[in-house]
């Protein structure tokens, strides 16, 4: 009897490019800490001292020094997250090493994922919340509706009366957000010479990114603005551990990632609600 249906299957040393969200907010914080962990339960104590009492003076003696008070705060590494994956032997060993490091690749990036979808839920946190009075923004071009470009400068505006410094402003956009912003031949213009040389557009002082991973409620999205500043972010991988499966011919890997984020300057984080318009 003849098996005749039988198709071998080949290991292509070319491995499929995933449709993966783009990563922006872990580069928009502060990791100053980071290497100041080592396990899940540690805290990290940011230093800050209170404000400085300047007095009027009069030619008399001067008031006792004051002393500065503690505004310390703490960032406290409470998070965790692992991976426990296996890839079967393969025949050939040189395709089995490059799935093992694809695989390596495809765990971190879906732990920044994750990382980048949490420290994008600390909108809450944010020290400035604008609204178009109870109600979100709609965005658009339709009468009464809010322009993308003027809300972006209203932003602005907002940081400058929070005496938010000037250095490093950021502001996140959805996806429909950048649509309508498209429709300037400027900022298309400059959006396609972001893709190809990496320098961000600019927006009335602010550096323009877009992200998948901003909140949403309902057909509203919390866009994020600010300096990074006003987030602080600690993270680590913990453990990491290579090893044989009983009962299983496959190579595996374990590890456990831990992290802590916190708004530690609630005034230089702005959230603007917005719903797209016409």
């Amino acid at each position: 009897m003849a098996y005749t249906s039988f198709i071998p299957t080949l290991w292509s040393a070319r491995l499929l490019a995933h449709l993966d969200a783009r990563l922006v907010f872990k580069q928009l914080v502060n990791t100053d800490y980071e290497g100041e962990i080592k396990e899940m339960g540690n805290a990290v104590k940011i230093g800050q001292i209170g404000d400085v009492t300047v007095k009027e003076y009069t030619g008399a003696d001067i008031d006792a020094p004051e002393e500065l008070g503690d505004a310390s705060q703490t960032l406290n590494i409470d998070k965790g997250r692992y991976f426990n994956f296996q890839v079967k032997d393969i025949d050939a060993a040189q395709a089995n090493v490059k799935i093992m490091d694809e695989a390596m690749k495809r765990a971190s990036y879906a732990l920044s994922k994750y990382i980048d979808q949490d420290i994008a839920s600390l909108h809450a946190d944010a020290g400035v919340k604008m609204l178009n009075g109870a109600a979100a923004y709609t965005v658009g071009n339709g009468d009464g509706e809010q322009d993308a470009y003027d809300l972006i400068v209203d932003v602005g505006t907002k940081m400058n009366e929070g005496n938010v410094p000037d250095d490093g402003r950021w502001i996140v956009l959805p996806p429909w957000y950048i649509g309508m912003l498209f429709k300037s031949e400027w900022f298309k213009q400059s959006w396609q010479n972001y893709l190809q040389t990496g320098q961000l557009v600019v927006i009335n002082g602010i550096s323009v990114l877009m992200s998948n991973h901003l909140k949403t409620s309902g057909v509203n999205t919390y866009i994020m603005a600010g300096t990074r500043a006003a987030i602080s972010y600690a993270g680590q991988i913990s453990k990491v551990e290579a090893y044989r499966p009983e009962n299983n011919f496959s190579d595996a890997i374990k590890g456990l990632f831990v992290y802590g984020r916190k708004v530690v300057q609630p005034g230089a984080l702005v959230r603007v609600l917005a719903t797209p318009g016409t």
